[in-house]
């Protein structure tokens, strides 16, 4: 299962709503969405600065993770960015992998 840091930001009206729902409601909301999508939360929390929230799921694939992403933009009351997580052993395999490229102008 694929590994994911999403960053969230809410707008004016997902604050409202955050307000009125409480923090653990969000979170609920969250694990259910994740779990109807084959997926898990691993760690939620909501931070000062650029971001309001940031969460570590696991979902099947990077499909999943965009219909997620595109879901939440579309229901307004947050964006988001998602960054796919790679583990240092996924790191290593990479680093083996051979790659034929050629730089721009050589």
């Amino acid at each position: 299962m694929a590994k994911y840091l999403v960053k969230a930001r809410y707008t004016q009206e997902g604050v409202k709503g955050l307000l009125k729902e409480g923090g653990t409601g969000r979170r609920g909301a969250i694990e259910k969405v994740l779990t109807g999508m084959g997926g898990s939360l691993e760690a939620f929390y909501y931070v000062f600065g650029d971001d309001d929230a940031l969460l570590i799921v696991s979902l099947p694939d990077n499909a999943s993770a965009a219909a997620l992403s595109l879901t939440v933009g579309a229901a307004g009351g947050a964006t988001c960015t998602t960054h796919v997580l790679l583990t240092p052993e996924e790191l290593d395999a990479a680093g083996k992998t051979s790659v034929d490229y050629r730089a721009p102008g050589r």
